[in-house]
């Protein structure tokens, strides 16, 4: 498939579109993103993403008002086009143009950019690794912003050490990976790490706990550290991009794998989510 991109209204092949360079996201990443999995082309969760979305804009001040039933419809012109079985929505608002300066005029017009392109989601059965990095990235991490370069310096380690994440800690205390949530098994209840500064509210991550609660599965949210996550009966890597995958070692060390029955029962209730939303089996 193609690409296609989307910058206030103008769709085209995205190698084909700009943006100007008076934006502030090009100087100062002053923007916010979300990314929206799309199964022959019907996105999951797409009301949970722009959740997030508006909250992100709200967080950074950005006043990105154009109403939710406009963006939707604006997102619907992009799904016209033709896209793979398994694709990804991008969503950028940038606070829009102005003279380059780190304060920002308050009257600033936001700008909308998105696009779509081709996803190849993880096989269920993946055994995923993980190489743990100290987590450098400033106190705002609950925000999603584009200010990524510590992301991007810890996913790039973990992929020349062969991990298919970076494992993400301040100090003892595990936060999250690169770009994907970290949650952890241990005598038959979900852990996950407190929603605070330090933390993406992971979208994937949230699924998960509904289905649990849902279903009877306990689930403790607490901070736990990196020589617990070591020691968990099964670690579980979530997000957008991977869906519900499992760790099976950390640092070269075998990890989980010691009650793969939960591991399992949760990796099925959030594929037949996938289903039951988008019609879609995985």
């Amino acid at each position: 498939m193609k690409r296609i991109g989307y910058f206030n209204g103008v769709t085209d092949e995205l190698d084909k579109m700009t943006i100007p360079l008076c934006d502030r996201s090009v100087f100062y990443g002053d923007a916010v993103y979300d990314a929206i999995l799309l199964l022959e082309g019907k996105p999951f969760t797409l009301d949970m993403h722009l959740d997030r979305l508006y909250r992100s804009c709200e967080l950074v001040g950005i006043s990105f008002d154009m109403s939710r039933d406009s963006l939707k419809a604006e997102i619907e012109k992009l799904l016209k086009y033709p896209c793979d079985k398994e694709a990804m929505l991008y969503i950028q608002v940038t606070r829009g143009n102005a003279p380059r300066k780190h304060e920002f005029p308050l009257d600033t017009k936001p700008n909308l950019i998105m696009f779509i392109s081709p996803l190849t989601l993880p096989n269920k059965d993946k055994r995923a690794t993980l190489a743990s990095i100290e987590d450098m990235r400033f106190e705002f991490c609950n925000i999603k912003t584009t200010n990524l370069m510590p992301n991007v310096f810890a996913a790039q380690r973990a992929t020349s050490l062969g991990a298919t994440e970076a494992l993400m800690h301040r100090g003892e205390r595990v936060t999250e990976a690169a770009h994907s949530s970290i949650l952890m098994i241990k005598d038959g209840v979900v852990v996950m790490p407190p929603l605070d500064r330090f933390i993406l509210p992971g979208i994937t991550r949230a699924i998960i706990e509904e289905l649990c609660n849902k279903s009877g599965i306990p689930v403790e949210t607490r901070v736990f550290t990196v020589s617990e996550l070591t020691e968990a009966d099964e670690i579980i890597l979530c997000s957008t991009t991977k869906n519900v995958i499992f760790v099976y070692e950390i640092d070269g060390k075998s990890v989980g794998g010691k009650d793969q029955a939960l591991a399992k029962k949760i990796q099925d209730m959030f594929i037949e989510k996938i289903y039951t939303e988008t019609g879609v089996r995985l």
